[in-house]
């Protein structure tokens, strides 16, 4: 099932998109909220419920009214948190390697994640930049996560149970902002929390069955087979898998729920997949050819993010029209 968030006259709903098309859940069964929080606070008995209405729409035994005009949002549109992970081996070493550093032997001694701004989540459509974030603006390409029902101290064997459904992630990245305070141990933040963008749906684990194969040696939890890439202004400049992800998301939760709640509607993303930004790729192009030009996100670029099963995310960049500079307040 591929549960969406849209807007009607400035009104936020809840659907499912079948077969190209959007048909609200409340019409069809009252007893289904109209907006997603309030269906993930009780998703354990609403999401049967919702998986009923989604299989008689898809065999024709209701014939519910189609949504004609809307704008979709992000499928959860105010998270109770967002985290962000780094499960991907290749993007943290390739990284590390490009600032000629060593593989750090603590990645695979325990997953990590940083909390970013759950309030400057976006779906698709404009992503509005300021002028600081035009310094070596970048995209992630990321799988996340929203958990379901509540939980504390959860093991990873357990875990998978509370993730009610996977969506592509663009965790926007200004570098330059990033670098700069992360100097100073602490961080990421004005690099990051300007824009993270989820969508265009979240997509129900039973969806990705199919595509389900065993975690990596030594990890537990679901894992899939998922081909993953992202093109900017119709070319493609990414390419992977979540296969690759060496830390599962069933791992990220243990952690992320040891010794602290995780609730209805928390967002986590698993970190970049490899060749997953132009941070990895032009660092990648420089070290093998000095002559290589890097490429950064500019004014009116469109970013186009696909994952198989999980869709199409695109976003098109604009410029605000300010020339406030946080860069330019330094002592």
């Amino acid at each position: 099932m591929k549960l969406v968030s849209y807007k009607t006259e400035d009104r936020e709903h809840l659907g499912v998109f079948v077969n190209g098309h959007i048909y609200n859940l409340n019409s069809c069964d009252k007893l289904l909220p109209n907006e997603m929080n309030a269906f993930l606070q009780d998703s354990e008995v609403l999401m049967e419920r919702a998986l009923v209405i989604d299989a008689q729409i898809k065999s024709g035994a209701i014939e519910p009214k189609e949504e004609a005009f809307y704008e979709v949002i992000a499928p959860v549109p105010h998270p109770a948190s967002c985290r962000d992970g780094y499960a991907f081996r290749q993007h943290v070493a390739s990284a590390r390697k490009n600032r000629k550093l060593e593989m750090i032997a603590e990645f695979d001694q325990y997953p990590i994640f940083y909390f970013t701004n759950h309030n400057a989540i976006q779906g698709p459509g404009e992503i509005e930049c300021m002028p600081d974030h035009f310094q070596k603006l970048d995209f992630e390409l990321e799988v996340a996560i929203v958990i379901g029902k509540k939980g504390r101290n959860i093991t990873a064997a357990e875990a998978d149970s509370y993730i009610a459904g996977y969506m592509i992630m663009n965790d926007m990245s200004a570098r330059t902002l990033q670098m700069e305070e992360m100097l100073l141990n602490l961080g990421p933040a004005k690099g990051k929390d300007f824009s993270t963008v989820i969508g265009p749906w979240l997509v129900t684990p039973d969806e990705l069955e199919e595509y389900k194969i065993p975690a990596k040696e030594g990890h537990i939890g679901n894992s899939y087979r998922l081909t993953m890439s992202c093109s900017v202004n119709g070319k493609q400049v990414s390419a992977g898998n979540m296969a690759d992800m060496d830390w599962t998301f069933a791992e990220i939760v243990e952690r992320c729920a040891y010794g602290a709640d995780i609730l209805p509607g928390d967002v986590i993303g698993s970190g970049t997949v490899g060749t997953g930004c132009f941070l990895e790729l032009n660092g990648t192009g420089l070290l093998n050819d000095p002559a290589f030009q890097p490429q950064w996100l500019q004014d009116g670029d469109v970013i186009e993010m696909d994952i198989t099963g999980l869709g199409r995310l695109s976003n098109t960049i604009k410029k605000a029209d300010t020339d406030f500079s946080i860069l330019a307040l330094k002592k």
